[in-house]
């Protein structure tokens, strides 16, 4: 998992694991809903050899603090307070599900910070029906009031954030879960006609494809992402 670290940003705590060399590249992880940074713990130790990797919590996720206040651009707003804390000035970002649409929101709003971007299992953003989530029995490790807040924002999709997907620069690598997804996999692969630099690659195991496969999603992600560049920190 790394060694854990803690920054506020904008009055939220925001806990990150991080592990790898120091002089490393910087590689970034943004979780799916309902997740948190040790769901990439296997993922994390591969990249690590190379890369220092920042598992994020998101806020109202995990060991960040779950303030009641949420949206999806305050959570991309959240990962560049972070990223100037550190003080890296652009860096690898992977994300997967909500941490997808963060990422490539934050990739559309601060271009110049994105070198390479990894989207798992994540669709462009248009409207879908909406399904009232069910809250799970038991002790939650994430704050319910955020599942609900993010599920209206995904259902019904501010039209900028289509709008301005043109203006994601990065070289994208998108990975697909294949038919067992719940994600309509036309709109994963919809990437490859939105962005001037973006491939489909599917590894057939769902939508975790990372938790399923991950032998497989290190592989592809890997090819993508090396060598490892020297990158501004």
């Amino acid at each position: 998992m790394g060694e854990s670290s803690t920054l506020e940003v904008g009055g939220i705590r925001l806990v990150h694991d991080v592990s790898g060399p120091p002089e490393g590249p910087p590689l970034v992880l943004l979780h799916a809903l309902g997740e948190d940074a040790t769901h990439w713990t296997e993922i994390s130790a591969a990249f690590a050899a190379h890369w220092r990797v920042y598992a994020l919590d998101l806020r109202g996720h995990g060991r960040s603090d779950w303030p009641g206040d949420y949206s999806v651009e305050s959570m991309r707003d959240d990962v560049l307070g972070v990223l100037d804390a550190l003080g890296l000035r652009r860096v690898d970002l992977i994300g997967h599900s909500l941490g997808g649409l963060v990422a490539y929101l934050f990739a559309q709003e601060h271009p110049e910070r994105v070198g390479r971007l990894v989207l798992e299992d994540v669709s462009v953003p248009e409207p879908r029906k909406p399904v009232a989530p069910v809250r799970p029995e038991g002790e939650l490790t994430f704050d319910w009031d955020m599942v609900v807040a993010i599920r209206k924002q995904i259902d019904t999709p501010d039209p900028a954030w289509s709008d301005r997907l043109d203006r994601i620069t990065a070289p994208t690598l998108v990975v697909a879960g294949g038919s067992a997804s719940h994600i309509p996999q036309h709109r994963v692969v919809e990437w490859t006609r939105r962005l001037p630099d973006a491939r489909v690659v599917t590894i057939p195991a769902g939508h975790l494809v990372h938790a399923a496969e991950p032998t497989a999603f290190i592989e592809v992600v890997l090819a993508f992402l090396t060598p490892p560049r020297t990158q501004p920190r």
